[in-house]
């Protein structure tokens, strides 16, 4: 059959209108050979929406935005989106604007609930919330810090108005006096440490020579120490109390009249006795100093002693 060139015109037509119809439909994010359902949230804010915002579930893309326009003047934004047919959630899902990326790309994501609710149904109106952004995120971090910068210059303003009200010239003229006074000292001081470094040099062999000194006192006393630590110190010990113990005892033994000390120390009468003894002596001894001749004479005829007569 051969075609004329009407319907061959008429063919072609069909055909650019249906490439248009579907180029139309791509760009508008739709596909015409899915079948889908279409739903509508309300917002006070659509910033960053536009014609072909991915719609998922889960963060798995199953639609895209369709339209968006003013619900009423009050200036609230109705946006219809469509979703495939094969992902089903309840009545009572969320639809949450969020950022996809860093760059700034929004979408919207189906937050199902978890309440018992009928299936969702094309044309059915679905809860609306925005998630903050990044950088409204970042903003609110930083807003409570940027207060206390702007506290801190204030405070730091008003202290250098406070050290500047302190400074006045005479208080500067003194503290520059006092550097300058400051300086002297240190240049003093350094010369001073020169002059130490100078007689520390000369007299670098009398330091070595103490220090070798000092040396030898201290192995010296590193032998004593270890002499003493060597040392039998318990045996030592032990025989100290030995003789303590045995002292103890023979000072017991005097205080009980036990032995020839005890007796002296505790026998009244033998003491009393000896006390006699003793004063006898003395006179004894007196009387011989002042009549020697009573005790001590020579006789050639033979003269007879005569007897002791105690002086009166």
């Amino acid at each position: 059959m051969k075609l004329t060139p009407e319907i061959k015109t008429a063919i072609m037509m069909i055909a650019v209108i249906g490439l248009f119809i579907f180029g139309f439909s791509y760009l508008k994010s739709n596909d015409i050979f899915s079948k889908d359902r279409t739903f509508y949230a309300v917002y006070n804010d659509a910033e960053g929406m536009a014609v072909g915002t991915p719609v998922t579930i889960n963060g798995f893309q199953v639609g895209s935005v369709q339209n968006i326009s003013f619900l009423n003047s009050s200036g609230n934004l109705i946006i219809k989106f469509r979703v495939e047919n094969k992902f089903e959630f309840n009545s009572n899902s969320t639809a949450k604007i969020y950022e996809a990326g860093l760059i700034g790309g929004k979408a919207i994501a189906i937050v199902p609930s978890s309440k018992d609710a009928p299936l969702a149904k094309s044309g059915d109106t679905l809860q609306a919330a925005i998630s903050p952004g990044l950088t409204e995120l970042v903003n609110n971090k930083l807003s409570p810090l940027q207060d206390k910068i702007e506290a801190m210059i204030v405070n730091a303003d008003a202290a250098l108005q406070n050290i500047n009200s302190i400074l006045d010239e005479p208080t500067r003229a003194n503290l520059k006096l006092s550097v300058e006074g400051f300086s002297n000292s240190m240049q003093e001081l350094d010369k001073l440490g020169k002059s130490l470094n100078a007689v520390v040099s000369g007299k670098d062999g009398q330091l070595k020579n103490t220090m070798a000194e000092l040396n030898t006192a201290s192995k010296n006393l590193a032998a004593i120490t270890s002499d003493v630590a060597n040392a039998d110190i318990g045996t030592t010990l032990n025989e100290l109390k030995t003789v303590t113990s045995s002292l103890s005892n023979i000072l017991k033994n005097m205080d009980e009249g036990k032995g020839s000390a005890g007796k002296l120390l505790n026998d009244d009468a033998l003491y009393s006795n000896l006390s006699e003894a003793s004063n006898a002596l003395n006179l004894l001894l007196e009387d011989m100093r002042e009549n020697p001749k009573r005790y001590v004479h020579f006789s050639i005829f033979g003269k007879k002693q005569q007897s002791y007569k105690p002086s009166e």
